[in-house]
């Protein structure tokens, strides 16, 4: 089942690459872009519960599917940029077994435990 669910988080990552695609900017933008969501873990510097809440507002899939509508709604393209860089960037993620974070660890996932205590 778990390579199932890679599979599809592989095709939504290539959607996001032709969502991008679609977008008018320069093929670089993606690749430099692609880990900006990664620094949303600042907030673990706080404690636990806001860096997964912080990192979690930067993983959710609902938010870049908000941005990308309200992107295309007010005509604004560098939300959209924003959103298809969020959306390729989780369902990445997810390929490799990083999920939305629960507030008592890093480690402690909504797709299972990542690291050393797995």
């Amino acid at each position: 089942m778990k390579n199932w669910i890679r599979l599809e988080e592989l095709a939504l990552t290539l959607s996001a690459i032709f969502m991008f695609s679609q977008l008018d900017y320069a093929w670089w933008w993606y690749p430099v872009l692609f880990f900006t969501p990664d620094l949303s873990m600042v907030g673990y510097l706080v404690d636990t519960r806001w860096g997964a809440a912080v990192y979690n507002l930067f993983h959710h899939r609902g938010t870049a599917v908000i941005l990308f509508l309200l992107g295309s709604w007010l005509l604004i393209p560098w939300v959209q940029l924003t959103a298809v860089i969020l959306f390729g960037h989780a369902s990445f993620d997810r390929i490799f077994g990083y999920g939305l974070k629960y507030p008592d660890s890093f480690q402690h996932t909504h797709v299972g435990t990542i690291g050393k205590e797995q």
